[in-house]
């Protein structure tokens, strides 16, 4: 879907593919969305976001790395980061 909306757009894959996020990244933010539907969809502050992260983190081990990659500051530039813009 991602691929798709952004070659719709008229962008060139090998300008964004790298900035995609990786299959685990992409698992954390569908378990993200998850907590904040069952929060009554109200969007997280930084405080509850990084929370939420790192319950994620301690529930599902193997995502640790990608949970701690989308905590850092390193991929902010990324438009689908839930950082961009809070």
């Amino acid at each position: 879907m991602l691929v798709s909306e952004r070659l719709r757009g008229g962008e060139d894959p090998w300008d964004f593919m790298e900035d995609l996020p990786s299959v685990d990244e992409l698992v954390v933010f569908i378990l993200r969305a998850e907590n904040i539907a069952e929060n009554g969809g109200a969007r997280p502050s930084a405080a509850r976001h990084y929370r939420v992260l790192r319950q994620i983190a301690l529930d599902y081990p193997p995502l640790t790395p990608a949970v701690w990659r989308l905590l850092g500051d390193a991929n902010t530039h990324r438009r689908w980061d839930a950082n961009v813009g809070a």
